[in-house]
């Protein structure tokens, strides 16, 4: 599995829903069985299906989880005022004049809608190392988009 790279507060989140799955969750779902398995005939027994593939899939996501945390890399943004794995970036789109606030973070923790964006997507690749000032063009299906990057933290 190759390396993951993650913020520490989504280090946290995983932990914490790591934690979640683990005592919570897995207690549950062996309840659920057991109900199901005093029903008797499991060959027909929905709740017991139910409840095993329930168990599948929170067993699968705490390997998930776990891969993830061991081969993650904790990232920081730099200091320095250049873009990096971490930083937050406040950029204009030229055409539009619209202002935008992106974090750029590792792929795991990449989420569009709340303005987390893949360093190893386009428009994140092009903004690693860039400061204040600088612009960038983002080719897209639509086509070219430039955005002058205004804030780095």
């Amino acid at each position: 599995m190759e390396r993951e790279f993650i913020t520490k507060a989504k280090k946290d989140e995983l932990e914490a829903e790591l934690e979640e799955l683990k005592t919570t969750k897995r207690a549950e779902i062996l309840e659920r069985l057991a109900f199901a398995k005093s029903l008797g005939d499991l060959s027909e027994n929905a709740e017991y299906h139910t409840s095993k593939e329930a168990q599948g899939k929170n067993e699968a996501r705490i390997s998930q989880i776990e891969a993830i945390l061991k081969n993650a890399e904790l990232v920081e943004a730099n200091d320095d005022g250049s873009i990096s794995l971490g930083s937050t970036v406040v950029v204009v789109k030229d055409e539009s004049k619209e202002t935008i606030t992106y974090q750029i973070v590792g792929n795991e923790e990449a989420d569009f809608s709340a303005g987390k964006i893949s360093f190893e997507s386009p428009l994140g690749s092009s903004l690693m190392d860039k400061t204040v000032g600088d612009q960038v063009i983002v080719e897209t299906p639509k086509g070219s988009t430039r955005y002058t990057v205004k804030e780095v933290r």
